[in-house]
């Protein structure tokens, strides 16, 4: 079954493209709001959830495109579906100066209400670990 796509906007507190591109480009930012763990290199990113001496998931994304103060586009390794990708993109609002964090993500339909709901808990972790 194709995946479909799922656009979320965020609006983020803050006006320095520095500070939100560090937290949505490298290990360390990310590993305050999307996992547990990150781990990065020039091609992939290795994302891991909870305990490694209990329950531990792990998951890996190739980076298919990383411009810098602007978005990363990635694909998880094990993807079956050749258009889906995750992309997770800064856009300034003219209205009010702030940056918003737009995220591109799929599913299947069946999963989309819980992907979004993994979005907005992502997003919240964001809010309370950084004030943005």
């Amino acid at each position: 079954m194709k995946k479909e796509r799922l656009d979320l906007e965020y609006e983020l507190r803050s006006n320095s493209p520095a500070i939100i591109w560090q937290l949505m480009s490298t290990a360390s930012g990310l590993a305050r709001w999307i996992a547990d763990d990150v781990q990065m290199d020039d091609q992939t990113v290795t994302l891991a959830w909870g305990n490694p001496l209990m329950h531990y998931d792990s998951r890996k994304l190739e980076i298919l495109e990383c411009v810098k103060q602007s978005h990363l586009r990635m694909r998880w390794i094990d993807e079956d579906d050749s258009e889906a990708f995750l992309e997770m993109r800064m856009l300034k609002s003219d209205l009010t100066g702030d940056f918003m964090l737009h995220i591109v993500d799929y599913a299947l339909p069946e999963d989309i209400p819980l992907l979004h709901d993994i979005w907005d808990d992502n997003l919240e972790r964001l809010h309370h670990s950084s004030g943005l």
